[in-house]
C-alpha cells in the first residue's frame, strides 16, 4: 500500500463510478482487484437479469465505502484490527468488534452521503 504523511489520505475520495473506483483500488489495494472484478461481474449479471440497477448501485456504494476506509491508513488499520478481533476473540470481544466495525461503516456511509446499509 502507498504511504502518506501522518494522518493524510493516500488519495482523494474518487467519484462513485466504476472506472474511478477501479483505478482507486488498483492504486491503494491492488490485491483487491480480483474481488472488485468478480463482484462487478456479479452485480452486472444480477442487474441485467432483473432489469434493475439496484445491484450495481449497491456494488458502487460498497466499493466507495471500501475505498473511503482503505485510503486512510490509520482507519484501515483500525478496521483490520476489529475484523481480526471479531474472528479470533471470545464472544464479548466479538460483540465489541462488531460494534466498532458498524461504527466505522456508518461513519463512512455518512461521509459519502450514502444511505446506511
Amino acid at each position: 500500500m502507498t504511504t502518506s504523511s501522518a494522518g493524510q489520505p493516500l488519495i482523494p475520495q474518487p467519484p462513485a463510478t466504476v472506472t474511478a473506483l477501479r483505478q482507486a483500488v488498483a492504486q491503494i489495494a491492488p490485491a483487491a482487484l480480483p474481488a472488485f472484478t468478480r463482484e462487478l461481474d456479479q452485480a452486472a449479471d444480477q442487474s441485467r437479469q432483473a432489469s434493475d440497477l439496484s445491484p450495481l448501485q449497491r456494488f458502487i456504494a460498497q466499493w466507495a465505502v471500501y475505498i473511503h476506509i482503505q485510503r486512510q491508513p490509520d482507519l484501515a488499520r483500525e478496521f483490520r484490527h476489529w475484523e481480526d478481533t471479531a474472528e479470533t476473540g471470545d464472544a464479548a470481544q466479538a460483540r465489541r468488534a462488531a460494534s466498532a466495525i458498524g461504527r466505522i461503516l456508518d461513519d463512512a456511509h455518512a461521509a459519502l452521503d450514502l444511505p446506511l446499509r
